[in-house]
């Protein structure tokens, strides 16, 4: 990272202490202060060193976003404000690009969010890593295991609704370039006695809920279950429904993980049957039945639940019956059949329950790995999540052999943390060239060596009471126990040798307690030697063998007859010891990052923050030991260039800029500040600061340095700020003066050039009206002149010729100026004739009144000539078009509808070109005279008013109905037989061919038929019948209501307006038998 990268760091806006090695004084009463502190303000996780605190909000937080995923991605670990993407991140990196294994840790008590810190854990993994088809479905199917392990592994508990009660361990794999390749899980110690009994408040197993609530009332009939919770006894009523928990949905969600993970639909059934079986096992009941030899025996009171369960697993029922009465004991060539008491029966009954989930669950482990498993055969990198019970220690005593074994698991996790961290902080000396200091603290091995020592460990005790001959009782475990470890330091019991616990009445006679790293637990040793021993009867097994159920079969393999073993199974304590031997194994392989989850409060409540329970879990988490194993040496070490460029501005030889090494720089700065050189060291990268003293001074010396330079800064900008306002000022007077000045020169011209052109207009006009005075006199004078003239040659001309003029002088005048008006007349029409156009409307004015007649008549003289000029130019073809146009428009106009929008579509006539289309060669051969039209039209059927498209063919003397598709003649009507024509007024394509009485072609009836091109149709049948001298005229009938004649009888045709909600088409509908409705839209 460059140091114009480093912006930021963890010791940044810090609320409280952000890593708990810098806390300063270090006491339990200040640890869980500073945890309390960054709680109040919404900061969930705090370091210590590398390890991840996780405190559960108990609420939606904004902290998982994809953004905050960005802002994590390849980041350095403290360079941020403490997160789980942090630590998810950096272990990443290190397995992708140092190519180490790597292993993430979570612990804590239930309810403290360990299965959603490890959801997170995989889904930041998740979105950092390759994209691409193969790799999204990996990633998918990883992240969709955790719904199906969470509905048949968790339950709701007093503590929290989604409590794992499993340990689980999932290994993911990735290829070279860290994108996923598979997974595999495996699971540790279900607690698999809440099968058949829970604790007051809590629940069974989600999926018993789920599937109850979820599944269709098909799957609940095939699996002979019923909704109701009460019907179950393995199920407690006091907390059956959870607020916030959707079972029905999360069922859903349980399918269709299991579909996206890879279960086949039969294995998801078979599955389901196995639920299904164990709620059915929890009904069935005994009772006691004496026998001759005075020993009872149990029997099955109500067989109804017995038989529908042996009903879905294929069992015969007397098997199981016999199984849940009697017990088969195997030694070498014997055997022994043994009586069943109701006792007995309700234990057998149970270990059935509880085999049957176990199990179960340990196969849908198995399969889930099958499916996510890598495909490819090539070396591997891996990150493991560890998601495990912590310490368990309730207050009241009540721990038992669950709660031995679990501390035992979390006993040998803080060894293998306390080894590694201590190993990673002398690799990082060695690495850093800096002496190892060899570092004191409590080395828990010796309380392991209490629990797993194969001689005389607690475990090994445990197996030996368990298989020795004669009676076995927890007392007589405890007798042995009190021999074997009276003298140990950390074992402690009343009845043991060593004398200084026998007046100690905290610790009951049927306890003992043990000091584990966590602190002192009290374990009562009722039910340890039954649980360690586990034990189902082999005829149940044997009875479980037989099903006909394949999954059943796989899961009892020892039921086999061919395969009796007459060995004892492992005890139950046994098969958890090697279990975590082999996971300590692994851990030791990769290395380790831990998150330890705290929960702050039992009330499940948000902002709620209860010391006593908080300090109670941070001892049990030996969280205190880690910060003083990591303060043992040195307890802050940084990178130089980091460390630099956080602190250069605390010495005036590295501020602003360093130019030489970073070591060199940070040597120079902390000689210059006078720290004292015991406090630190130089590593070959790194500082080490030994005291957060240390790094709280520099802390100090940097804060109080930032607040000087931020004084500068603001001065220097203050000044600045002002500099440019002064400038900017003077700069917008001296743009204002000057737009001023221009302004008001501006305003002065114009007054200037105002004043000269009123000046101006006045001289102009007195010199003008002078100038008017004076032509109008010259006018005056010559006008007058003139008039004298006129008067004078009048009078000489009158004179002169007085004696040539006649009596009739005065006519002949008059004849001559009209000649004259009437040769100007028509010059002037001649200059403004109009176009030749017919339809141009336009003529010229006259110009005088007596002329208006003649006007007239010129201007129609004009116009018939002009049409005439026009007819000229036409083709006969042209001219007959025109003619039939003519034609219709006397007909419809103003009197049909449809007539306007067919004014401007040419009349065709044949619109399916017979006489070239080969498809209608075998109509053309029917039709021997010419076609005059031939298109397409629908013939209404009375019945239902629904249309049939015929060929519609006319020629001179016939017309003719044809089949559309065949071409077959359907009708062909002689014109003469033709009568009327009937349509209506509207905008409707029907018209009907009524044809005369008494003619052949009347036997079927009138045609009633439907066209877009009526207009054109019945204009050619008009037209035709016109055109023959020896019929009459065909009549066209216009009326929105006529009667049509099919066959014997008359049907009424009504044409009516139709409303919006009948769309914009034309209908037609038959109202009754003698009535036909046809519905015209509205134009």
């Amino acid at each position: 990272m460059s140091k114009m990268e480093v912006k930021t760091s963890l010791l940044d806006n810090m609320i409280g202490v952000g890593d708990m090695v810098l806390l300063e004084p270090l006491s339990e009463e200040t640890f869980i202060e500073n945890l309390h502190k960054r709680f109040e303000h919404n900061e969930i996780y705090t370091y210590i060193g590398s390890v991840v605190i996780s405190m559960n909000p108990y609420k939606s937080l904004p902290i998982f976003t994809a953004d905050k995923v960005e802002e994590y991605r390849n980041r350095n670990f403290y360079e941020l404000s403490p997160h789980i993407y942090a630590l998810a991140d950096e272990a990443y990196r290190s397995l992708r690009d140092q190519d180490k294994d790597q292993c993430i840790l979570i612990t804590g008590e239930s309810g403290a969010g360990k299965t959603e810190a490890s959801k997170l854990v995989m889904s930041y993994v998740a979105a950092v890593c390759g994209k691409g088809q193969e790799v999204n479905k990996v990633k998918e199917q990883l992240l969709q295991s955790n719904p199906v392990l969470e509905a048949f592994g968790n339950a709701k508990t007093v503590r929290n609704d989604n409590s794992s009660r499993f340990g689980k361990y999932m290994d993911i794999e990735f290829d070279f370039k860290g994108d996923p390749l598979g997974g595999v899980i495996s699971n540790y110690l279900l607690e698999k006695s809440r099968v058949v009994k829970q604790p007051r408040g809590e629940r069974n197993f989600h999926i018993f809920y789920q599937l109850l609530s979820g599944a269709s009332e098909d799957t609940l009939k095939k699996l002979k279950l019923d909704r109701d919770f009460s019907k179950y006894n393995y199920l407690s009523l006091d907390s059956a429904s959870v607020n916030g928990l959707d079972d029905a949905a999360n069922f859903r969600t349980v399918r269709n993980a299991m579909q996206i993970v890879g279960f086949m639909e039969d294995e998801v059934q078979s599955v389901l049957e196995l639920v299904a079986a164990v709620l059915k096992l929890g009904n069935i009941e005994f009772k006691p039945e004496s026998r001759v030899n005075g020993f009872d025996e149990s029997r099955v009171k109500d067989k109804n639940d017995l038989k529908e369960m042996c009903e879905l697993l294929g069992i015969e029922q007397s098997v199981l019956e016999r199984a849940f009465s009697f017990r088969t004991v195997e030694a070498k060539m014997e055997k022994v059949s043994t009586t069943l008491n109701v006792a007995q029966a309700y234990y057998a009954r149970d270990a059935l329950a509880k085999n049957i989930y176990s199990r179960m669950f340990s196969w849908l482990v198995t399969r889930i790995n099958e499916s996510i498993k890598a495909q490819t055969k090539s070396r591997k990198k891996v990150m493991g999540v560890l998601d495990i019970y912590g310490f368990e220690i309730f207050e009241d005593g009540d721990n038992s052999f669950e709660q031995f074994i679990i501390n035992y698991c979390n006993e040998k996790l803080q060894q293998i943390f306390i080894e590694l961290t201590l190993r990673e902080e002398q690799e990082e000396y060695v690495r850093e060239g800096i002496e190892w200091t060899n570092i004191e603290y409590f080395n828990n091995a010796i309380i392991c060596d209490l629990i797993e020592n194969n001689q005389n460990g607690i475990l090994a005790m445990l197996d030996e009471e368990c298989l020795r001959p004669g009676t076995v009782t927890d007392e007589t475990f405890l007798d042995k126990l009190n021999t074997v470890c009276a003298e140990h330091q950390h074992f402690e019991s009343r009845l043991s040798k060593n004398s200084k616990f026998l007046t100690d009445h905290s610790l009951p006679h049927n306890c003992f307690r043990i000091q584990h790293y966590a602190g002192k637990v009290l374990y009562r040793v009722e039910g340890f030697v039954d649980k360690n021993n586990d034990l189902l009867y082999r005829d149940l097994s044997q009875a479980m063998y037989k099903a006909n159920h394949s999954l059943m079969k796989l899961l009892f393999p020892e039921g086999n007859p061919a395969k009796v073993n007459l060995k004892r199974p492992p005890t139950a304590g046994f098969q958890f010891r090697a279990s975590v031997g082999t996971l300590m194994k692994n851990l030791l392989t990769k290395n380790p990052n831990y998150i330890r989850c705290i929960k702050p409060n039992d009330k499940k409540a948000a902002q709620v923050f209860t010391d006593s329970l908080v300090c109670h879990q941070v001892r049990y988490l030996g969280l205190m030991e880690n910060v003083r194993v990591r303060r043992a040496g040195y307890a802050f070490r940084q990178p130089y260039e980091p460390c630099l460029e956080r602190y250069k501005m605390l010495c005036k030889q590295t501020w602003p800029h360093w130019k030489g090494p970073a070591r060199e720089g940070v040597e120079v700065l902390l000689k210059d500040l006078e720290v004292p050189e015991d406090e630190f060291s130089y590593g070959r990268s790194k500082i080490f600061i030994r005291n957060p003293r240390t790094l709280f001074f520099l802390e100090e010396k940097r804060r109080q340095c930032l607040e000087d330079l931020a004084t500068l800064i603001q001065k220097i900008y203050r000044g600045w700020k002002c500099r440019t306002h002064f400038l900017l000022l003077k700069k917008s007077q001296v743009v204002v003066a000057a737009w001023f000045r221009r302004y008001a020169q501006q305003r002065k011209y114009q007054k200037i050039k105002s004043s000269s052109i009123v000046v101006q207009s006045f001289i102009r006009g007195w010199k003008a009206r002078k100038i008017l005075r004076e032509l109008k006199y010259q006018k005056r004078c010559k006008e007058a002149v003139t008039t004298i003239a006129a008067y004078w040659h009048g009078t000489q001309v009158r004179r002169e010729y007085r004696k040539f003029f006649r009596a009739n002088a005065g006519k002949k005048i008059y004849e001559f100026t009209i000649q004259r008006i009437m040769q100007k007349y028509f010059l002037g029409l001649k200059n403004t004739m109009p176009s030749m156009s017919p339809i141009d409307k336009s003529w010229p004015a006259r110009p005088y009144l007596f002329l208006e007649g003649t006007h007239q008549e010129l201007r129609k003289i004009f116009h018939l000539w002009r049409c005439k000029k026009y007819r000229s130019q036409f083709t006969e073809e042209k001219k007959a078009i025109y003619e039939e146009k003519l034609e219709a428009s006397e007909i419809f106009k103003d009197k049909k509808a449809l007539y306007p929008s067919s004014v401007g579509q040419p009349f065709k006539g044949d619109y399916l070109e017979i006489n070239k289309n080969p498809k209608y060669q075998k109509l053309n051969s029917v039709v021997d005279e010419k076609v005059l039209l031939a298109d397409v039209v629908n013939k209404i059927n009375r019945a239902n008013g629904k249309g049939a498209s015929r060929i519609f063919l006319l020629t001179k003397k016939n017309f003719v109905l044809a089949d559309q598709k065949t071409g077959q003649v359907k009708a062909s009507v002689p014109l003469p037989d033709l009568s009327s024509v009937s349509v209506s007024t509207q905008n409707d394509g029907f018209f009907a061919l009524k044809l005369k009485e008494g003619t052949p072609s009347a036997a079927k009836g009138d045609f009633l038929l439907s066209s877009d091109r009526l207009i054109e149709i019945i204009t050619k049948l008009h037209r035709t019948g016109a055109a023959s001298a020896d019929r009459e005229p065909i009549s066209v009938d216009i009326s929105d209501e006529f009667l049509v004649q099919f066959k014997q009888d008359k049907v009424c045709v009504k044409f009516i307006q139709a409303g919006p909600k009948n769309g914009n088409s034309v209908t037609c509908k038959r109202k009754n038998n003698r009535l036909l409705e046809v519905s015209v839209p509205s134009p």
